[in-house]
């Protein structure tokens, strides 16, 4: 039997530039763009406290907390299909968390574990009605949205009379499991940085910025992992899959109802931990929290690269999408900006990225 060998010059064989695969990257546009914002805010608001180590941590955070739910949406988006319940989940299971704790008396950590409980069978709901009845995920999850929003507001009023929850601060303390979402770590770190003079501290000696939200922490894992499965693992190729044609995936065996299921049980879970993040670190639950995140985290997610179509994103693209989102945020904070324009930059931040990942997926798939 012959075999052929074929060489680096072979003519069929076409040899893409660094610049064609850079934007064959989905999250070419969010990288770019965070920089872009970096910059703006280090000549703008230079001398107001926003670059500093306190600062650093504040608009981590503010982006951490959309980012975890940032990166669900971008692999929910991926595999083709939204969940506008996101946001509803958040205060929905902040409810979950704190009545049982606040008004039975039952231990947060068992709260905690019910709360995520809860949260995979709201998603297992959402996803098993879209897989089943074929209707778009954009209508299941919208009434979904009011369904638990309206949950969350008829069972707090009807249980304890309020809009708001207050009384955790003291459970998490005495929780072992609550530290994992409350609270800030790094504290000897940030020690050694304030005795090195390397960021500011008080008279005493104690560094003002004490340590790194757990939020963050989350951020990043979810991220690394999130990344990890789409890149490295069967499970991502099938989430690429389910987005981009799930008619051929279900012909080459892959088992699309249970991916799509799975990534819409992923959403839920991630909302639960933004809600334990928040409820946790405040020290109350509110009826109110979590509104209109889903937007954001899918304005996020669409900044990182994801394509409304489906099969084409990337969880890193989405972090960067929440990091603009949060360094804007606070940025404007420290500026003294009127907030009142924050949405408008939002809405047009959106309207560009759509525009941008058009072009750059028309230029990536252009002569293959």
């Amino acid at each position: 039997m012959a075999t052929t060998t074929v060489g680096q010059g072979d003519e069929r064989l076409k040899q893409a530039s660094m610049l064609r695969r850079l934007m064959g990257r989905p999250e070419l546009g969010a990288v770019g763009g965070a920089i872009l914002v970096l910059i703006f805010f280090a000549i703008v608001a230079r001398g107001t406290g926003l670059f500093s180590a306190m600062g650093i941590l504040n608009f981590l955070e503010v982006s951490a907390q959309l980012g975890i739910i940032a990166v669900a949406a971008a692999m929910l988006m991926i595999g083709g299909e939204f969940d506008l319940s996101v946001g509803s989940m958040i205060g929905f299971a902040g409810i979950v968390i704190a009545i049982p704790a606040v008004e039975w008396g039952w231990p947060l950590w068992l709260t905690i574990l019910l709360a995520f409980a809860v949260a995979l069978a709201v998603g297992w709901i959402n996803g098993t009605i879209v897989v089943r009845t074929g209707l778009p995920s954009f209508i299941v999850t919208l009434g979904g949205l009011f369904i638990l929003r309206g949950l969350t507001i008829g069972l707090t009023r009807l249980i304890t009379g309020r809009t708001q929850i207050p009384g955790l601060r003291p459970l998490v303390e005495n929780d072992w499991l609550a530290g994992l979402f409350a609270g800030k770590v790094g504290y000897g770190f940030m020690q050694w940085l304030g005795d090195l003079g390397i960021i500011a501290t008080r008279p005493d000696g104690v560094p003002l910025a004490s340590g790194i939200s757990m939020s963050i922490i989350w951020w990043l894992v979810i991220t690394v992992v999130a990344t990890w499965v789409l890149l490295r693992t069967r499970l991502g190729n099938w989430i690429f899959a389910c987005g981009g044609d799930p008619n051929a995936a279900r012909n080459v065996g892959v088992p699309v109802a249970r991916v799509k299921i799975g990534l819409f049980m992923f959403t839920a879970v991630a909302a639960t931990i933004f809600a334990l993040v928040q409820t946790l670190s405040v020290g109350s639950a509110d009826v109110l929290r979590g509104q209109l995140k889903e937007f954001e985290a899918i304005i996020a997610a669409v900044i990182g690269g994801c394509l409304l179509t489906g099969g084409y994103g990337s969880a890193v693209g989405a972090t960067f999408g929440a990091l603009i989102f949060g360094t804007v945020q606070m940025g404007i904070f420290y500026t003294g900006v009127n907030t009142d324009w924050f949405k408008v930059f939002l809405g047009v931040m959106m309207l560009i990225a759509v525009l941008f990942n058009n072009y750059v997926r028309r230029k990536a798939t252009e002569g293959r």
